[in-house]
Parts: C-alpha cells; structure tokens; sequence
C-alpha cells in the first residue's frame, strides 16, 4: 500500500512536471515574440521623423537659392525630438529646450548654405553642413553660432577647424552667416564678412545633410531665413557661380 501511494505521487509528480515544462514552453514562445516585436521596433523609434504639415514648394529663386523655412511650418524638415522647434507668430523658426537638431531632408556636396539668426545672452546654435544623420552631435562640418556662452569658438568657427575667439556679434541682434563649401574649400562669413577660408587637406566630410542646432535648454535661437544653394560637383563651376558673392574665391 506504501508503494501503490508513492507510486501514485510520483505519477502526479510527472504529470504536474510535464505541466510546467508545457507552461514553460509557452512562456518561452510569449517570451521570445515580446523580444522580437522589441526588436523589429527599435529601428523604427532611432529613426528622425520627418515633420508633418502643408508647407511651401521648394522652387529655386532666379539666383537658384532655394528657401528652408515656410514661415508657418516646420514641415520637410526631420528631427529626432520636434518639441525643441516651432514657428511663432512672426513666422521665425525658435529653438529653445533640450539639445536637438532640424536636419534638411537632402544631402548636399557644394552649396552655399546662409541663414539670418539671432541669439539670446549665452545661447549656442550652429549650422551644420555635409552632416550625417543621427542623434547626439551631428557628424559633419559645423559653423559655430555662440556669441557669450562659454564656449570659446564663437560664431563664425569652423568648430574644431578653424577657431574665432573673438565676439563678432552682440546678444540678442540679427546678423547674416554665409557658408561656401566647394570641394575641401570651405569659406565662411558672419555679415557678408569672410573670417574664415579653410581648406580641409583630409577632406572630413564630402557630402551630407544641412542642420541647424539647439544646443541646450538655457539657449533660444531665431532663424528668420535658412536658404541653400546647390552647386555643381564640378569645383570650377561650382566656384564660378559662388564667386559673385564672394570675390575671395578667385
């Protein structure tokens, strides 16, 4: 009788065993779908969107400058966190909160890249070009847009190439900067002032996104024009063009 019970304990035993390793199973499959939709999800949440809305049609101008900004809304721009960015009432682009970046949706060899911008006490913006898409600092060539933050590359740098230490600007006044990338020769002007004329013997960054910055949360920038002007990959061309803005480049 004493071995009919424990024989009939261990039966249950298995059964309750072949149970468990049944639910075990089934957890493993609930377990391994819940990791997959993870995974197959993640891409899609590292991704920039790009921002919705009507916007203006990009139509080069006679000069074949073609306009970035609508005045209404950020629509055709991309961005890994669109609440840093909006239009106000005047139709300025504002930046101002955590750290973020509005990317153009075209990538650009030689252009000409400006905007009209203006900068709170201690803000920090920049305009990047040949940038890479992707979050944190952008890969890719930077003119600094700082006028009394503490960093010492103020605006007109080539950031981490060329470096202005002195404040071209005052707080809270507009000003033009002027960008020309043609080849490894990269030429900017702050108030159709060039200060800077580089040429990159390793040749960084050749193609790539147009950005420009938020840097942080004590920082407010106004964009009131961002315009690019594409230019042919041939240098000579490219510079032929450019050269009637900037007689530098000769």
């Amino acid at each position: 009788m004493l071995y009919l019970n424990r024989h009939s304990i261990l039966l249950s035993f298995v059964k309750q065993c072949d149970k468990f390793n049944s639910n075990m199973k089934i957890l493993k499959h609930l377990i391994c779908i819940v990791v997959l939709v993870a995974l197959f999800s993640l891409p899609m949440a590292c991704k920039a969107q790009t921002v919705s809305g009507k916007s203006t049609p990009i139509v080069p101008d006679e000069q074949g400058w073609i306009s970035l900004l609508d005045g209404k809304t950020l629509s055709g721009w991309m961005t890994f966190d669109p609440h840093a960015w909006s239009v106000d009432d005047d139709g300025l682009l504002v930046g101002k909160g955590n750290r973020s970046h509005l990317f153009s949706p075209n990538t650009y060899r030689n252009m000409e890249y400006r905007a009209e911008v203006k900068l709170n006490h201690k803000g920090n913006s920049g305009m990047y070009f040949r940038a890479q898409l992707g979050r944190g600092w952008p890969k890719g060539y930077e003119s600094q847009v700082e006028n009394t933050s503490s960093d010492p590359q103020r605006t007109g740098s080539l950031y981490n190439f060329v470096k202005i230490g002195e404040q071209l600007i005052e707080d809270d006044t507009w000003w033009t900067q002027h960008i020309i990338a043609i080849g490894n020769r990269i030429i900017i002007k702050v108030n159709n002032k060039v200060v800077v004329d580089f040429t990159d013997e390793k040749n960084t960054w050749t193609e790539g996104h147009l950005a420009v910055q938020q840097h942080d949360p004590g920082s407010v920038v106004h964009y009131r024009k961002i315009e690019v002007r594409p230019l042919p990959d041939d240098a000579a061309v490219a510079k032929a063009i450019a050269v009637e803005d900037t007689p530098s480049l000769k």
